[in-house]
């Protein structure tokens, strides 16, 4: 679940775990973004569309979404657990700390800063040094596949990076979407490869590991993919398709 696609990344990466896995893909297209949205409000929707996709009966639920998380995830988990594990997602601030160097953290606005993301540094990157940039706009050009606007934020962002950074943490799923864009724009002539840290493989394997699955990336691909919009059944946005992840759904899976 998610408000938008920002739920792909992982949603690809459990379909690349688990090819024989039938997928329901809750959507708010009415309610996006969440973003802005006070907390109440957000968790409201959060609900609802967590709601929506309970009703299919499905055995996990993972809330794709950074902000949805911070906001929502106890309130989600009250509602639905024990009968439905809900796994959250969180920047990979610690695996990308243990790494040494310095750490640059690209969130959305609301999140840099937050008292969310300063208890993960606090608690996962002491010693080493982290800039928290905040990447006004990406989410949402991501979001409409905006060409131009995704360069626009990207090289607004990567201005804001300093020089020697060696590790960038996706603390947006969106962000994950156009990863590679993001590792060339910041970059460095004569540095070492930048190391990109997303969240999307470790929810997929959390969600695994919580159902007490395991990876069979070379089972049939047979899983079939539901799309809801703000509870209606649907199709993937078209703007999902400009994505590799959006395609690998469509390509592998029947409709549900």
């Amino acid at each position: 679940m998610d408000s938008g696609i920002g739920l792909l990344a992982a949603t690809a990466a459990v379909r690349r775990l688990r090819p024989d896995a039938d997928l329901v893909l809750s959507l708010d297209p009415e309610g996006m973004p969440w973003g802005p949205r006070t907390t109440q409000d957000l968790t409201e929707r959060a609900l609802a569309v967590a709601e929506a996709a309970a009703a299919r009966r499905p055995d996990a639920l993972i809330v794709g979404c950074n902000t949805a998380t911070v906001h929502a995830l106890t309130a989600l988990r009250a509602r639905l657990e024990p009968a439905l594990p809900v796994i959250g997602t969180v920047p990979a601030i610690k695996p990308a700390a243990a790494g040494g160097g310095h750490l640059a953290i690209w969130a959305t606005p609301a999140t840099t800063g937050s008292p969310y993301q300063q208890a993960l540094i606090r608690d996962f990157a002491g010693g080493v040094p982290v800039t928290e940039v905040p990447c006004w706009g990406l989410a949402e050009a991501v979001e409409h596949a905006d060409e131009t606007a995704i360069d626009a934020a990207v090289s607004a962002a990567a201005a804001l990076t300093p020089d020697d950074v060696t590790t960038v943490v996706l603390g947006c799923t969106h962000y994950e979407l156009v990863a590679e864009r993001i590792r060339t724009a910041v970059q460095r002539p004569g540095r070492p490869p930048l190391v990109l840290h997303g969240s999307a493989g470790a929810v997929a394997a959390q969600a695994l590991r919580r159902l007490g699955e395991q990876p069979a990336p070379g089972a049939t691909p047979h899983g079939t993919l539901t799309v809801l919009l703000s509870g209606r059944e649907g199709t993937l946005p078209a703007a999902a398709l400009a994505y590799a992840e959006g395609r690998l759904l469509q390509a592998v899976t029947p409709a549900g």
